[in-house]
């Protein structure tokens, strides 16, 4: 099924995304029919501006809203000197970015330590912090990885190397991926990875199991660890792309990135306009900057979840080419 186009909006209050919603039951609404259908039990309604009443989705009976709202009281407790960029859609998926006051300089450029979590109340976008679903952190023990913003762009760039502990083993299993082996291997055998002891009493949970009073426990302690600030692996790799020039040989690298040709155009597009505006040459920095921008403000059929996809196998596609 073809999902509905939708180009992410643009905001920077919290009270634009979180509005009312609330599940509401097929048998309340169709009290005289047998629903059959066990996995479509409840309609996921939301009340944007507080106007007319949104359905989202259907979900199973077990399926737990987010509400936004939830995760703006762990922020606000949680940190007291921060600034927001939020990209929303229509449809009922958001990307919240956490942007805090340090910087750090890639090039001539001043960027900013930041947060990125996901949400949707269509189910086509999972919650997750730095890419990581809440499940998976806790399951596998990851330290959330790092993000930073970029103002120039309005680009949230999510830190798609931090679970690499050193330089040489990303680079090693980089190589692996182009010798045709699979990139996504099992976290407990990749070499190397950045890895954190939990507290035993922090309980593993699932999607269908969460209330908001254990939502915003587990949440905030994960979350607590990105008080901390450390220098991440990302970082160095972007340092690597700011002095990596696109040189002829590369001119068709962008045609060759697992996006959509139409992003691809205005990628393009983008790059050849922060050139100009940054009096700058071509670089592998500038061109992975001017996809993320494609990916996330462009209208498409692509999900939020689907653009952030893209944008780690794009990032990991120019690291492997920007170290060949």
């Amino acid at each position: 099924m073809t999902y509905i186009s939708a180009q992410p909006q643009l905001s920077n209050s919290w009270d634009d995304i979180c509005y009312p919603v609330h599940p509401v039951w097929l048998a309340d609404i169709l009290p005289d029919y047998d629903i059959m259908a066990t996995d479509r039990q409840q309609l996921i309604v939301g009340e944007p501006h507080h106007g007319r009443k949104t359905v989202f989705g259907i979900q199973s009976a077990d399926y737990a809203i987010i509400p936004n709202i939830l995760i703006r009281e762990v922020v606000d407790k949680l940190f007291s000197d921060y600034s927001l960029q939020i990209k929303h859609t229509t449809t009922g998926e958001f990307s919240i970015s956490i942007i805090f006051p340090q910087e750090l300089s890639i090039g001539g450029e001043r960027l900013q330590r930041s947060m990125i979590l996901t949400n949707s109340y269509n189910g086509k976008t999972p919650f997750s912090i730095q890419g990581q679903t809440m499940t998976t952190m806790l399951d596998d023990d990851f330290v959330p990885g790092s993000s930073m913003y970029r103002d120039i762009c309005k680009n949230g760039l999510m830190g798609w190397a931090d679970i690499f502990v050193e330089l040489p083993a990303y680079r090693q299993w980089l190589l692996q991926g182009k010798q045709g082996k699979a990139k996504k291997q099992a976290p407990k055998s990749r070499p190397l990875i950045r890895q954190v002891q939990k507290d035993p009493k922090i309980r593993k949970i699932h999607h269908s199991r969460l209330t908001p009073e254990l939502f915003k426990e587990q949440l905030y302690d994960i979350l607590v660890a990105q008080k901390e600030t450390k220098p991440t692996l990302t970082a160095t790799v972007y340092e690597h792309f700011q002095r990596k020039p696109v040189t002829k040989a590369d001119e068709n690298l962008l045609k060759a990135l697992p996006i959509p040709v139409q992003l691809a155009k205005q990628a393009q597009e983008r790059l050849r306009l922060e050139e100009r505006l940054l009096g700058s040459s071509p670089s592998y920095w500038l061109m992975y900057n001017a996809v993320n921008h494609a990916l996330f403000n462009a209208r498409s059929s692509l999900t939020l979840n689907d653009r952030y996809k893209l944008d780690e196998q794009v990032f990991h596609q120019l690291a492997a080419s920007s170290f060949a």
